[in-house]
């Protein structure tokens, strides 16, 4: 039987990877999609993304839950939280997405092996090979191309392995009973987003942050008005601390740090969660073998998702410049199996790719913050208008926060658009889609919104760069 040699084989089968894989199906290409766990999905589906937003629903049907009485409905008597169905429904959701994926593999005739895949070196004779490891066997796949899709994983410090009570993204999707109390270490995304589901179900909450703000990534009044927010629901914050120690005690854990005023601070609580952020997947892959270049573990590539090894693609968390966001492992993804295909393509664009925060409130974002516009010397106007001035959002009753507008002063050029508030996340996807269609102040302000809407606060921003919002 002849040998058979994939047009491309993707190594790893989260976000990048099945996106990959799926596209590369569809534009006719012979794909090995190549996953050292049981289930395809990754992180994302499994330990990240969809089982955290699960969560993050839960939390904000219970808030609702908590005021019935506000809504109209009487008789609920007092709430009580079974935390079982609530793991069980994430469970659920999970599981229904992982045979999904598994469905759309077979339909589109994508080949899967099990097993962990290391690159083993130059093309020979425009031949790929990746060394497959699984069940204590070695075997080899031949492809004319390879995407690496490995991944990343939590970071954690002081060298702490996780446990029942030092917690990552993974061990607190599935911890039996939501603790009393939680210090979170790190205000990125994953912190915020774990404190809010906490504080909703009653927990103590104390954030413990390095840098100077909360979520600094986003725009400084963004992290402002978060603050607030969080400082509102008895959220406690500190930031520009430096965490010296975590010690478990007889009955949960002790965090040390430093304060922005230099003074020793400690607090105890029942568990800690690390979210200092991701460290890539690229050790005992086989990159020593090829060309490819890093920067601090992270695969450097051209604007095709190209390595610096001919044939060889990365893709996702472990790309150097990128955000790691799922959705940028998916875009990259399509780019890199478009290019092997020989269509035309689109590259990623930085300043395209919107972040989303899934919080209460939640953030959502794309562009350049004012502050970056500023640096990289656009003479900017600013349109900032608040949800309070939204009657969708007072029906929601969920009026905190606002739209933020960041444009070019002279040709009214969007550069970016900052929202904290009601279903941010879901809104944000209007502006990307405006920025990537050059879209100006004077042209959306003519684009009519319906009533009544969250979205009507996007055009009121719109409005408000020019002095002229309707609602404000």
């Amino acid at each position: 039987m002849a040998e058979t040699i994939y047009d491309v084989a993707i190594i790893g089968s989260g976000p990048g990877g099945y996106t990959a894989a799926i596209r590369g199906a569809q534009l006719g290409l012979k794909v090995v999609l190549i996953e050292s766990d049981s289930v395809l999905g990754g992180t994302c589906l499994h330990v990240g993304c969809i089982p955290t937003k699960a969560l993050l629903f839960n939390a904000d049907i219970w808030d609702h839950v908590k005021h019935a009485e506000e809504y109209g409905i009487d008789g609920l008597g007092t709430p009580a939280l079974n935390w079982q169905n609530v793991l069980k429904r994430k469970s659920a959701i999970v599981a229904r997405h992982t045979k999904g994926l598994e469905f759309l593999m077979k339909r589109l005739k994508v080949t899967i092996l099990r097993g962990f895949g290391r690159l083993t070196g130059s093309a020979q004779d425009g031949i790929q090979t990746v060394e497959l490891s699984s069940s204590g066997e070695t075997s080899l796949v031949k492809a004319k191309n390879i995407i690496v899709a490995t991944g990343s994983e939590a970071k954690t410090i002081f060298g702490l392995a996780p446990d029942d009570r030092i917690l990552t993204n993974i061990e607190i999707l599935s911890i039996p009973q939501p603790p009393k109390s939680l210090i979170v270490i790190g205000a990125g995304a994953v912190g915020v987003e774990f404190a809010s589901i906490f504080r909703s179900f009653g927990a103590d909450i104390t954030i413990v942050e390095f840098l100077p703000r909360m979520v600094p990534v986003e725009d400084e009044e963004i992290s402002k008005e978060l603050t607030r927010l969080f400082k509102k629901r008895g959220i406690d914050i500190n930031t520009g601390a430096k965490v010296e120690k975590i010690e478990k005690t007889g009955t949960g854990v002790k965090v040390t740090w430093t304060d922005a005023n230099g003074k020793t601070q400690e607090k105890e609580a029942e568990k800690v969660l690390v979210a200092v952020g991701r460290a890539p997947r690229t050790e005992g892959i086989g990159l020593e073998k090829t060309r490819i270049e890093l920067d601090r573990g992270f695969i450097k590539v051209n604007e095709a998702q190209e390595t610096a090894e001919p044939g060889v693609f990365a893709i996702g968390d472990i790309v150097a410049g990128l955000p790691q966001l799922a959705h940028v492992g998916a875009m990259s993804g399509i780019v890199a199996v478009t290019k092997i295909a020989g269509r035309a393509f689109r590259p990623v664009r930085r300043d395209r790719i919107p972040g989303a925060t899934y919080c209460e409130p939640q953030i959502g974002s794309v562009g350049l913050t004012e502050a970056q516009a500023r640096e990289k010397g656009h003479a900017v106007k600013v349109g900032k208008f608040p949800f309070a001035g939204n009657s969708k959002a007072t029906i929601l009753g969920n009026h905190d926060g606002f739209v933020k507008i960041v444009a070019d002063a002279q040709y009214g050029e969007i550069l970016g658009v900052h929202i904290i508030g009601p279903q941010a996340t879901e809104l944000i996807a209007e502006a990307v889609a405006v920025m990537e269609l050059e879209g100006t102040v004077d042209e959306l302000m003519f684009t009519i919104h319906a009533h009544p809407t969250l979205a009507e606060a996007m055009l009121d921003a719109y409005g408000a760069v020019e002095g002229m919002a309707i609602n404000a």
